[in-house]
């Protein structure tokens, strides 16, 4: 089956997207899918992402059927509704691609088999599609301990960060830091 363009979305990508002013990075992905528990979660946390006119954001309702393999990874990793309900929709789903930031979705999905993504490597996708230059998100990377709920290792952003100027030939200078 071939790969779609489609995005299921669990909290954090949007709302720490949202924090960036980034969220107009998910517009090229011909559909994202917000599971209703997750909405909820958004709505409750930073109900402004939920309203990013440059994206079309699709509540959905996720159908849930008996699976003891899946209930007990979910009580082993301890994950939350709406990781659960973005993970279940992603397998129903399987060529779509999961965003999630939560270390232990992450974990349950990607031995799973599915496609996983965080906040991070949107932000890399968005150099990489056109969207945002290199410089761009070498300062957003900068930026986000600061302007973001997303908590990731400086030296993390660091590296990222020194990675596109290598990959996009760009001086340390010249990204202010």
């Amino acid at each position: 089956m071939a790969a779609t363009n489609e995005v299921i979305c669990d909290a954090g990508p949007l709302i720490h997207l949202d924090e960036l002013s980034a969220l107009d990075l998910l517009a090229d992905f011909s559909a994202v899918f917000v599971p209703q528990e997750v909405w909820a979660e958004v709505e409750h946390h930073r109900p402004e992402a939920l309203l990013c006119a440059e994206v079309s954001l699709s509540r959905i309702t996720v159908q849930v059927a008996a699976d003891p393999a899946f209930d007990t990874l979910v009580h082993t990793l301890s994950l939350g509704a709406g990781e659960q309900a973005a993970i279940r929709l992603a397998r129903q789903r399987s060529t779509a691609m999961l965003l999630t930031d939560d270390a232990a979705a992450r974990l349950a999905a990607e031995g799973l088999g599915l496609r996983v993504h965080g906040t991070l490597g949107i932000l890399i996708r968005a150099v990489r599609r056109g969207q945002r230059t290199p410089q761009d998100v070498i300062e957003l990377l900068q930026s986000l301990p600061n302007r973001s709920s997303l908590h990731i290792r400086t030296d993390l952003l660091s590296g990222i960060a020194n990675q596109l100027r290598t990959e996009y030939g760009l001086s340390e200078t010249s990204s202010g830091g």
